[in-house]
This record gives structure tokens, C-alpha cells and sequence, in this order.
């Protein structure tokens, strides 16, 4: 016998599962017999593609046996099974750098953390919430050696060589005294038809039926009968009609390792010159690796009823990886490898098709259940906004599915609402775009002259608006038009006394670009103010600000180059600009420059860097006025 260490992680996990999760233990249930049914898609994969496992026998069934006398429960299966290598690898060790995150996530609130396990790949540890010991015996297929793992939890677990007369993996759970409900047919029954009904392999358990009297006998009696215990057939190749919305989400907390109801779903079967089956689920709250690189995929691939891969991200674009579900397609080889499979036309078609449908429905919500809709948005709508720059096909669709704040309305609107109150003739969609507080930024003294004029604008806060929308130049024929380059129309009255206030300030402009020196590209007036004294604008001939363009472009949000000096603008018509305009003290010029620049920063959110000058200058200006 040999004894390992587990790695720290699932030293942590374990001690989660004894101690923490008390909330939705059952779940240790659905989590083993998804990791048998799991092991039997495995070794039907290689049945059928490796010519390694052809003379392997494929008889694929799940058993659940209850020793109330041992107090044990055990889970067996007659899958791919575990060498000793495996083991070590499976059991005692998480690759997954999501475990980190698994556990960084949990909260205390043990009703959402029970919910995390499976969605981690964690499940196998669910089973030390209601065993003080495990055992797993398991022999490899094509292997003649059997190995038992087992475990009291702790900090080691030991490996021994086992007997197993063929292929596959049995769990055996010492259940500790007070989980005895677990050792009652009813209990487990119940448990399997609620999260495992379809899982697509048989479930068998010993069950006492009673059996009606023989002819010549008086009386019927009890008999312990071996019975499948689920349905055991692919959820989604039944037809839409046959199955119940229980059904529906039950399959999906199968899959999804999600004990919460889904948001929605969509099952789709395609006939014709391409034949596949589509059941898409979006979970009502956003999974914990949402946001990480190394996201687990969701959807699960499968070919003719046979399982294929769980790990493809090709599978759906990134900005929907928040779906879970299946692809089962009929015209896909079965060894198809997944160097084929991100180049093939049959998936590319599926994977066209399938978005399309995705967003589709998604627009129907939108439409007919605004609550839904909401609360789907408010989860995943900032995953939606990345399809902006990595979807050019769908942009519009995902433009229209898109709530977003205004400068007119009080809370988001739906993009498809904000564009009927566009002007039709000039077709010209305004935004502005910047990471600060919603409120700061419909405050900006770059919108005073839309709100002169009533016009709207899309204020766009959140950072991932700041990288999307600068790529996005039109809708249908409309044109989406920064703030900062809006032309908006004057008479020719306001033309000519603009360029005659302009002539006359033209003296203050210089006194204060002197004062500026090489803190600003230049001074300029602007009448595009109406209540601010000065803003900020960007110099987009400046050559660091198109060098930060390019850069943006290639994924580098900015690079290390730096920032573009601005282009200060004055308001002429602002109170304080006439003032100081008249004013011959070029000390008070000097210092209120250098505080009108750092005014117009802070409108922008910049922090200051040098906060102490803008203090001395500021008081030197407020003693002079007292």
C-alpha cells in the first residue's frame, strides 16, 4: 500500500465539503453519476475511433447498491476506469486552475456555494459531505490491473493493487452515522429521477416490489427486484412536444451542475442538406469563471448520439460562453480531431446557425418578457457587448439586443428603442465614452451643447464600452458619431458672432498658452459649452494619440506610450472667462490657467498630479477675490 499526499487545493476542498456544505447535500449524487456517465461516453468514443479499444466490450449501465448493514452506498460503472496513474491524477491532484478561483468564490452563504461544486469539476470530493471514508476501485479498459484509492480525507490518501473483473470504476461510500436517509431506496430513487433522469446510460438499484400471487397461491409477496431507475434516453433528441418543462430543467441541472432553474432555453432540430440537434439553457446567474481565460466551456459536442468533446471553445463563440447545452450533429466523422474540428464547414455552419438562432430567440425575450430579459442582461450583458469586435457578421443583431444609458432617459434603453428618436435625415448615432461613475460622465462638459439642443446620447460608462464602441461606425445606415466629432448645425448669424468673439479673445488665447507652455498641444475657444467655463479635448493629430490608436487595435489597450497632450478649450461666454479676460494681472492669469487646466482634468475623472500646486494656486485666486 502506498501512501500519496493530496495537493493543497483539495486538502482546502475537502475540508469545505466535512465541514461547510451542510445546505444541498444530495447533490453528492448527481455529481457521481455524471462522472460515470462521463467515463462511459469516454470509453464509447474510443470503441468506436481507436483501433486501441476495438476489441474492448462496450456495455454501458451505472449501479447504485445500498448495504444498510455496512452502512456503505456504492456507485459503480463499466466505463473507461483508472490506472494507478490516473488516480493519482484524478483524485489527488486538480489541474484545473479554476479550483483556485472555485475557492476564492465561496462566500459562506452555503446554499449558492453547493451550487459551484460540479461547475469546477470538484463533484468527485461532494461524496466526504456524507462518507467519513471512500474507496474507489477501479481497472483501466484494455488493462488487466485493478487499483483501490481510498481516503478518510485529511491530508493523504492510499493506493493498493485491487481485484475488479472487467473495466470501470466503483465508489464506495462509508456513510457517516447521521446520513442514513441515505440508505433508503426511496431517498436514492428520487434523487436520480430529479437530476439524472436522462443522463443517457441505464441506472440500476435494488428495489422491493410487490409481486401478485401465482395461480394457486393465496397471497402476493415483497421481492427485491434489479430495476432501471432512469430514463436513460438523450433529452434532446426527443421532440420539443414530449418533453415537460420539469424535464427540461432537470436535464440541465445535469449538465450545467447547476441547482438553480435556468433562465431560458432553446432546442432546435435542424433537417436537410445539414441534420443536427441543438438544446441551448442560459442560467439564470453567470457562472464563477465567467470572466477567466480558462473558462470551462459549456456546451458539450456530440456526433450521432455519441460524445465527442467537453473542452472545445470553438464550439460557440466566446461573448455566448455563458450558454450550456449540446450540439449532436449527424454529419461529423466520429474521430474527427479538434484541429478538424475548428476547421470544418459542417461545424462552421452549425456554429453559424446556432448563434444566429441564439441571438434570435434572446431578441424574442427582449420583446415579449422585459423582466426576464432584465435579468438576463444585468448578468451577461457586458459578455454580449465583446460580440461588438469579434462577431462583424451579427454586429447589428447584437447591437439591437444590447440596454444602454442615455443622456435624456433615467434608466438603459434598449438600443433598438434609442435609435427610432435618432434623427432620420442626419442619421447620425452620438456617444460619448469614457470609465468613470454614470453620472460624472452625463455630467461632462462635452455634452452641454446636446443638451441645449435635446438632443440624445448614448453614455457609455462600463471599460468594456471604452474598447467596443470606438470600432463600431455604423448600424444599417446609420452612422455612430463620437461626441468630440459631432458637427452640429448653426445659422449663419451664430457662425459669424462666434468667429468675431473668437478674434477678439484671440490675445487671452495666447496669454494663457504661454502661461500652459508644454502641459497643452493648444488653447483654443469653443462654443460648444453652455454652462462649463473649459473641457478638454483630444488632439487626434497628435502622434502619440494615433500610436495609442494603433495599439488599441492589436489587443494592447494603450501599450506604455504617452498620453497625447490636450487641447484646452475656453467657453468666451462663460462668466469667468470674461473676467479674466479683462484682467491685466498676469500672475492671476498665470494661476488661473494652470487651475482651468486641472479643472477640465477632473471633469475627465483624471486624478491630478500635482495636487498641492492646484490647492496653492486655488487660494491665491480666492484671496485675491476676498
Amino acid at each position: 500500500m502506498a501512501k500519496h499526499q493530496f495537493q493543497t487545493e483539495v486538502s482546502q476542498i475537502l475540508h469545505l465539503m466535512i465541514h461547510s456544505l451542510y445546505s444541498n447535500k444530495e447533490i453528492f449524487v448527481r455529481e457521481l453519476v455524471s462522472n460515470s456517465s462521463d467515463a462511459l461516453d469516454k470509453l464509447n468514443m474510443l470503441v468506436l475511433t481507436d483501433e486501441n479499444y476495438k476489441g474492448v466490450n462496450f456495455a454501458p449501465r451505472i449501479d447504485i447498491v445500498i448495504d444498510k448493514e455496512a452502512k456503505t452506498l456504492s456507485i459503480s460503472d463499466t466505463g473507461i476506469g483508472m490506472n494507478e496513474t490516473d488516480l493519482v491524477e484524478n483524485l489527488g491532484t486538480i489541474a484545473k486552475s479554476g479550483t483556485k478561483a472555485f475557492l476564492e468564490k465561496l462566500s459562506g452563504d452555503q446554499k449558492k456555494d453547493s451550487k459551484l461544486i460540479g461547475q469546477f469539476g470538484v463533484g468527485f470530493y461532494a461524496s466526504f459531505m456524507v462518507a467519513d471514508k471512500v474507496e474507489v476501485i477501479s481497472r483501466k479498459a484494455g488493462e488487466e490491473s485493478a487499483y483501490k484509492w481510498s481516503s478518510m480525507a485529511g491530508s493523504e490518501y492510499d493506493i493498493e493493487p485491487a481485484t475488479r473483473d472487467s473495466h470501470g470504476t466503483t465508489i464506495i461510500m462509508h456513510l457517516k452515522d447521521d446520513e442514513a436517509e441515505f440508505l433508503e431506496t426511496h431517498r436514492i430513487d428520487s434523487i436520480v429521477k430529479k437530476y439524472s433522469n436522462h443522463i443517457p446510460f441505464p441506472i440500476f438499484m435494488d428495489k422491493e416490489e410487490w409481486v401478485a400471487p401465482a395461480e394457486g397461491e393465496e397471497k402476493g409477496h415483497n421481492e427485491i427486484v434489479n430495476k432501471q431507475i432512469n430514463k436513460a434516453n438523450a433529452l434532446w433528441t426527443i421532440s420539443k412536444n414530449d418533453i415537460s418543462d420539469e424535464e427540461y430543467k432537470d436535464f440541465y441541472s445535469s449538465i450545467a451542475h447547476d441547482s438553480s432553474e435556468p433562465l431560458i432555453w432553446m432546442h432546435n432540430k435542424a433537417e436537410g442538406a445539414l441534420e443536427y440537434t441543438t438544446l441551448f439553457y442560459v442560467p439564470s446567474k453567470a457562472p464563477m469563471d465567467l470572466y477567466r481565460v480558462d473558462y470551462q466551456s459549456g456546451i458539450k459536442l456530440y456526433i450521432n448520439r455519441v460524445f465527442i468533446t467537453d473542452d472545445e471553445k470553438e464550439l460557440m463563440p466566446t461573448y455566448l460562453r455563458f450558454l450550456r447545452g449540446v450540439i449532436d450533429s449527424a454529419d461529423l466523422p466520429l474521430n474527427v480531431s479538434r484541429e478538424i474540428l475548428q476547421s470544418n464547414r459542417v461545424m462552421a455552419k452549425i456554429k453559424n446557425a446556432s448563434v444566429k438562432k441564439v441571438l434570435g430567440e434572446l431578441a424574442k425575450l427582449a420583446e415579449n418578457d422585459t423582466e426576464k430579459y432584465d435579468a438576463f442582461y444585468k448578468e451577461f450583458g457586458n459578455v454580449l457587448k465583446e460580440g461588438l469586435y469579434s462577431d462583424f457578421g451579427n454586429r447589428e443583431k447584437i447591437l439591437e439586443l444590447l440596454k444602454l444609458n442615455t443622456l435624456n432617459a433615467h434608466e438603459p434603453v434598449m438600443f433598438s428603442k434609442f435609435v427610432e428618436g435618432v434623427d432620420a435625415e442626419k442619421k447620425e448615432i452620438y456617444y460619448i465614452t469614457a470609465k468613470m461613475s454614470l453620472q460624472m460622465l452625463k455630467n461632462s462638459p462635452a455634452l452641454e451643447r446636446f443638451k441645449a439642443k435635446g438632443i440624445d446620447v448614448l453614455v457609455l460608462n462600463e471599460e468594456i464600452d471604452t474598447i467596443v464602441f470606438p470600432m463600431v461606425s455604423e448600424y444599417n445606415d446609420y452612422k455612430f458619431v463620437n461626441v468630440t466629432d459631432a458637427k452640429l448645425e448653426e445659422s449663419e448669424e451664430e457662425k459669424k458672432e462666434h468667429e468675431e468673439k473668437a478674434k477678439s479673445l484671440e490675445g487671452f488665447v495666447g496669454q494663457l498658452q504661454n502661461a500652459l507652455g508644454e502641459n497643452v498641444s493648444k488653447v483654443e475657444t469653443t462654443f460648444d459649452l453652455t454652462e462649463s467655463a473649459v473641457c478638454l479635448k483630444v488632439d487626434k493629430e497628435d502622434q502619440g494619440y494615433m500610436m495609442a490608436q494603433m495599439m488599441k487595435q492589436f489587443g494592447n489597450m494603450g501599450g506604455d506610450f504617452p498620453a497625447p497632450k490636450p487641447i484646452l478649450q475656453i467657453n468666451p461666454n462663460h462668466e469667468l472667462i470674461k473676467k479674466l479676460s479683462d484682467s491685466a494681472d498676469m500672475n492671476l492669469i498665470d494661476d488661473a490657467a494652470h487651475v482651468l487646466l486641472d479643472q477640465a482634468k477632473l471633469y475627465e475623472g483624471e486624478t491630478l498630479a500635482d495636487t498641492a500646486g492646484f490647492i496653492a494656486r486655488l487660494n491665491r485666486i480666492m484671496a485675491k477675490a476676498l
